[in-house]
């Protein structure tokens, strides 16, 4: 009994650290970005596809954390549910227990769809600011 709670508490703990990680990475880049285009002279770019390279940098990091987070929420709340049918099938829990356990599996669920929405705006508004700056090359181009 005490190692599936050792063993919950470390897929707990260890699902939700891994998606706070992703979420400071998400917005650490999110603010390079942003910090960037402020500063960025489209005119200095010789062809359009430099500038879109040099736009669109580490926003499939932002966009890959927005798809998976999710699933890596979703795995650690399967994980939880599985070691609480575990200490089920031992017999030493009560149903306020398992009650208890399967909502608190849940957590992870949300704070991974939390990290995918925050992460798909922040990836919605960078591509939105990249196109406006990569049409205002197109338009110093004429």
């Amino acid at each position: 009994m005490e190692n599936i709670e050792t063993l919950k508490h470390l897929v707990d703990y260890g699902v939700i650290a891994l998606l706070v990680v992703m979420s400071f990475v998400a917005f650490f880049f999110f603010v390079e970005r942003v910090l960037f285009y402020k500063k960025i002279d489209v005119k200095t770019y010789k062809t359009k596809k430099a500038l879109d390279v040099a736009l669109t940098k580490h926003l499939t990091i932002i966009g890959t954390i927005a798809s998976n987070a999710p699933y890596i929420g979703l795995l650690g709340t399967v994980l939880a549910i599985m070691l609480t049918f575990m200490t089920m099938g031992s017999g030493e829990i009560d149903a306020a227990k398992i009650m208890e356990s399967l909502a608190l599996a849940l957590k992870a669920t949300a704070v991974g769809l939390v990290v995918a929405i925050v992460s798909m705006v922040m990836y919605n508004i960078l591509g939105r600011s990249a196109e406006v700056l990569e049409s205002d090359y197109e338009a110093t181009e004429i």
